[in-house]
């Protein structure tokens, strides 16, 4: 995966998962509502109709995973993403930062939970769906840590604030997902071992892969932003890189 710079910020450098999931997110209306048009969002926006793109921040130290909209339905976490990513734009960062505001741009636009009628989330073990493909860039990144962000409606798994993890075999799972917990108030979800209850989650898969990765959950009907929704999922990815020393 090459990157390139972004001449117009200083500290940007960007590239493409993929080049078959873009879509005019700004046509999702209920996210575009909350996006403030920076230079910066629209620049991402722009990018994400070609594709899946991933964006870096800083150089060295430690490299970090925060992926978003792995559900296209649940939007809280995609206006976080692209909230942190403008306040670290001009940061000096001594770790490295990769960013997926638009798991699936297509999916976002549509407002669909799934990405060609396939969940990512139970699909990341599948070679060459979208959501393994995310998995192989972290690995040919070497992405130390991922952080995985989504929003859970009333009735649905969980139903209520969380951060999944695991003990095993990646153990760092389960101590990010207790300091993001005593940090932000979350409910932690732990399973003994990484992938036992269902397959295919992003952060299990990366748990198996030896990536330490958790998946933080808002409170949230699926397909809409509920009052403060997206700040509480940006204080989650902000208590995950807390965790780093940010």
């Amino acid at each position: 995966m090459e990157f390139v710079n972004v001449n117009q910020f200083d500290n940007l450098e960007m590239s493409y998962i993929c080049d078959f999931s873009g879509g005019y997110v700004s046509r999702n209306y209920k996210l575009f509502s909350q996006i403030e048009l920076t230079d910066l969002n629209r620049f991402i926006m722009e990018k994400s109709v070609f594709g899946t793109p991933i964006f870096k921040m800083g150089d060295g130290g430690t490299n970090l995973l925060i992926i978003s909209g792995i559900h296209g339905n649940e939007l809280p976490p995609q206006i976080a993403n692209l909230r942190l990513m403008n306040e670290l734009i001009e940061r000096d960062l001594s770790n490295t930062l990769y960013f997926i505001p638009f798991a699936a741009p297509k999916s976002t636009m549509n407002i669909e939970r799934t990405f060609n009628s396939m969940d990512l989330n139970r699909s990341t073990h599948i070679k060459n769906s979208l959501s393994n493909l995310i998995l192989q860039a972290a690995l040919d990144l070497g992405v130390d840590f991922v952080g995985d962000f989504h929003s859970t409606a009333f009735n649905s798994n969980p139903g209520f604030e969380s951060i999944f993890s695991s003990k095993s075999p990646s153990p760092e799972s389960f101590l990010i997902a207790n300091y993001i917990s005593r940090e932000v108030g979350s409910e932690v979800i732990s399973f003994d071992f990484a992938g036992s209850t269902y397959k295919g989650a992003v952060e299990d898969v990366c748990n198996l892969k030896g990536i330490p990765a958790v998946t933080c959950e808002v409170l949230c009907p699926f397909g809409n932003v509920a009052d403060g929704s997206a700040e509480k999922s940006l204080s989650q990815m902000k208590s995950f890189l807390d965790y780093f020393g940010f």
